[in-house]
């Protein structure tokens, strides 16, 4: 399996205080990612992580996305480029990464190792602090 880098921190753009909503979604995405952490298989460990990151962009959804008028069926990765562009590198690395969430999940366990496991929750992880930081949320601190 090739490696993926994990896209550089970025700053995001302070906003005014989220809503209860997005704020909800942020604190389910936090707990999917400890439940993640906790996890001795690597599939666990990355699905909940990847769904953990996905949480995090619902957040982002539930205070940007605007509905439009036609609507069709779009992944969650370019929805998060439409409403928050700065965060495109992140959406990339996770839109990447779904087909290896997909194969764990049609239970394909050996489709990611320990390394891409650990991986996809230091994305997630930091994935999480930007959309916080966006949203106006006080951010949780990455662990050292």
């Amino acid at each position: 399996m090739a490696t993926r880098s994990v896209p550089a921190r970025t700053v995001a753009t302070i906003r005014p205080p989220a809503s209860r909503s997005a704020a909800s979604l942020i604190e389910h995405a936090r707990a999917m990612l400890r439940d993640a952490e906790s996890q001795a298989d690597p599939g666990e460990q990355f699905r909940l992580a990847h769904l953990a990151a996905l949480r995090g962009a619902a957040a982002l959804f539930a205070e940007r996305a605007r509905p439009a008028g036609k609507r069709r069926l779009v992944s969650a990765w370019v929805l998060v480029d439409a409403v928050a562009p700065e965060l495109a590198e992140w959406s990339a690395y996770f839109a990447g990464t779904a087909g290896q969430r997909a194969a764990v999940e049609a239970g394909a366990r050996s489709a990611v190792s320990a390394r891409d496991a650990d991986d996809q929750v230091h994305a997630a992880e930091q994935f999480l602090v930007l959309v916080e930081q966006s949203l106006g949320l006080l951010a949780t601190p990455l662990a050292s």
